[in-house]
């Protein structure tokens, strides 16, 4: 069955699903690049996810959407997706110390790398993926590309929606928006929704069902004034509840757990952005300004059973709580009709930015001190691009971006570091345009990820006078910076009057002191240890593969998708922290293939069904263990009415009820009934779900 589907998304080609439309498909628009740019001009491998994936699956998160884009992964070990990985490249966790993400996530253009919690779906437009570095767009945190979520804009009509979801393991959701005029210059929204659901796990020691459930508020409200026709203000304010349970993992690798603490994953944030767009005579002006503020609590009940399971009495808690303050400010010029360069061949946007990051973490363990440290960073830079028409049909793109990170972190243990560094990155690109709408294109592009400190390790160092063992944490108590070029070569074409849209790149990354996630065991108090999670740099890596995507508008009834990705990853001269030498082996979370294939049907009297079917290789789940995932298949159905003012839709996902896993720990001992002998345990992705979701607009 596996082998049949996957060689069925490749004849199909492969695609991220755009709206519905009769006719012809509907021209998408990425916003997330210097300048809002047709998807099929972009000349870099990007995915864009609509309302209608959204609508028709369900989904309240962007776990529930994401791997339909080709190459794109997420890990577990959270409540929801939170860290993202892209070709193969981004992070898997969080605990004591300091991220740099490899995968930028901007909400509104408001920086939320790292937290990646607040990906709720309510009245968002779209979802973007930029896939490889970012340099020139965003700098250190999208090495490995970029993550754009943009909610829905108000409208100059008055705009009302309901929207109520109900379905099985509790969940039940309520949103509302309104939108509309509030004078001929002044435009409004508003959205607000609450969701809730018991989750996917059961506690047997508890008696209950709902120590995993979800417990998440989305709301938006944006204003638009326009009090000329060359300029117009956005202000837009967010404000994101997710108050969720943690209670993962199971002494016996299912869905039921023995926890007497369940954990919790909470992030509450706030963020406020102003943006403005202004046409001057010989130049555009776009100013953005954002403010986020964030409170984050991730804790887990460590033995993962109640008191007395063990023998010898174990039992203990772990909890970490961040505060971080974030703040940016970014000023773009950009060419009009009237300024550009070289007898009028060449655009160019020139720009600043500004970033500042505070964040305070307050770690309370069983078996260790009170910990707490502060991690402020202050990044400024410099980005330009220049667009020049060297023919009629050959276009170069040259972007560069100069970037100076600030860092200063401290702790209750008297450990600081305070380094300042110069980075860069940039982009070349040669764009051909021949008959038709089509665009042949290459590229190379430079990414970076920022140096770091491994605040833990540095604490630990002052509780050990083995030799051996100082010599040891040092070596892993600070990490370099991290390099990435990436050359790509692609196709984007519009066929059939309209009616097919395909692209296609083909990529090789090659990376540089290349970061990776490992774990060293410190020996506790009374014979208990501690994992202390660190970062460092394996010699060199890299990452090459395919991306395939195609939407045909087979008749004026149906719609036919699909994607394909393809991944090879590999180590070189990397030996982990056990010694073992990883040379050659892939990189964690980068399956060798990923797929989504697709169809929707519109039937008489406004009904539809659409059904989709997803899956991926096999993959390591961790650089410092040799444990996999399994390759799946994801079956995901929807059928629905939509008429003016009114739609109903019955949709499930997962329809298969296959497990599937999301996050796995290897070499870890934790169950007293083999001896404490190490075994792996997995994290297992959503099961089966299914609902109902009705709307009313007017």
């Amino acid at each position: 069955m596996k082998r049949t589907l996957f060689y069925t998304s490749i004849y199909l080609a492969l695609a991220s699903p755009s709206i519905f439309a009769a006719q012809q498909l509907e021209e998408i628009v990425v916003r997330g690049e210097l300048r809002e740019t047709p998807l099929l001009e972009a000349s870099s491998s990007i995915s864009v996810l609509g309302d209608a994936i959204i609508s028709e699956r369900g989904a309240q998160q962007l776990e529930e959407i994401l791997k339909v884009a080709p190459n794109v992964n997420f890990a577990g070990g959270t409540s929801r997706a939170r860290y993202f990985q892209i070709r193969g490249v981004g992070d898997r966790s969080q605990f004591e110390n300091p991220l740099n993400p490899s995968v930028g996530l901007l909400v509104d253009r408001i920086d939320f790398s790292g937290i990646g919690s607040i990906g709720t779906l309510f009245d968002v437009e779209q979802v973007e993926v930029l896939r490889g570095p970012q340099g020139t767009l965003h700098g250190a945190n999208a090495l490995a590309g970029l993550i754009n979520i943009t909610s829905k804009a108000p409208t100059a009509d008055p705009y009302y929606h309901l929207e109520g979801t109900a379905g099985d393991y509790g969940t039940y959701g309520l949103g509302a928006v309104a939108s509309g005029p509030i004078t001929d210059k002044l435009l409004y929204r508003l959205a607000v929704q609450q969701f809730n659901s018991d989750g996917y796990q059961d506690n047997s020691f508890l008696n209950t069902d709902d120590t995993a459930d979800r417990d998440e508020l989305t709301s938006r409200a944006r204003l638009r004034w326009s009090p000329l026709e060359a300029h117009q203000f956005d202000l837009g304010i967010t404000y994101i509840d997710v108050d969720n349970g943690y209670d993962a993992f199971s002494l016996d690798n299912n869905r039921t757990t023995r926890s007497d603490e369940p954990g919790k994953d909470t992030q509450e944030s706030l963020g406020v952005t102003v943006h403005s767009y202004s046409e001057f005579q010989r130049f555009d002006l776009q100013t953005a300004f954002a403010y986020a503020d964030s409170d984050i609590l991730y804790s887990f009940d460590l033995d993962w059973t109640f008191d007395g399971f063990h023998p010898d009495g174990y039992t203990g808690f772990d909890e970490y709580k961040r505060k971080r303050k974030s703040a940016s400010s970014e000023i773009r010029l950009l060419s009009n009709d009237e300024s550009r360069l070289f007898n009028d061949r060449s655009d160019w946007v020139l720009g600043f930015y500004f970033l500042r990051n505070d964040e305070d973490l307050d770690r309370t363990y069983t078996f260790a001190p009170f910990f707490s440290a502060e991690n402020d960073t202050k990044t400024y830079a410099l980005f330009g691009q220049l667009d020049t028409r060297l023919t009629d049909r050959l276009t170069l793109v040259t972007g560069l971006r100069w970037e100076d990170r600030k860092t200063d972190y401290s702790d209750n243990n008297a450990v600081s570091f305070d380094p300042d560094d110069d980075m860069w990155g940039g982009r070349i690109a040669l764009e051909y345009n021949f008959a038709g709408n089509s665009m042949v294109y290459g590229a190379v592009s430079r990414g970076y990820r920022a140096f770091g400190v491994n605040g833990a390790i540095l604490a630990n160092l002052r509780t050990t006078d083995d030799p051996e063992v100082i010599s040891d944490l040092q070596a892993i108590s600070t990490f370099d910076e991290e390099t990435l070029i990436n050359y790509e070569i692609g196709l984007k074409t519009l066929a059939l009057d309209g009616r097919l849209t395909a692209r296609v790149a083909v990529f090789y990354m090659d990376r540089e002191e290349q970061q990776v996630s490992g774990s060293i065991v410190i020996p506790l108090e009374d014979g208990v240890t501690d994992f202390i999670g660190y970062t460092s740099n394996a010699a060199e890596g890299e990452n090459y593969g395919a991306e395939f995507e195609v939407d045909w508008l087979a008749t004026d009834n149906l719609q036919l998708w699909g994607n394909l990705g393809l991944l090879k990853t590999e180590f070189e001269e990397y030996i982990n922290e056990f010694g073992e030498d990883l040379s050659g082996r892939d990189q964690a979370y980068a399956p060798a293939y990923q797929y989504s294939i697709g169809a929707r049907y519109d039937f008489p009297l406004d009904t539809f069904a659409r059904v989709e079917i997803e899956g991926m290789d096999d993959f390591y789940l961790s650089d410092d263990h040799n444990e996999e995932s399994d390759a799946y298949d994801l079956v995901n159905a929807a059928v629905g009415i939509e008429r003016e003012g009114w739609s109903l839709i019955l949709w499930g996902r997962n329809l298969a009820d296959k497990d599937y896993i999301v996050r796995g720990f290897g070499n870890f001992g934790n169950d007293p009934r083999n001896g404490y002998v190490t075994e792996p345990y997995y994290q297992y992705g959503e099961p089966r779900v299914y609902g109902v979701t009705g709307t009313l607009t007017f």
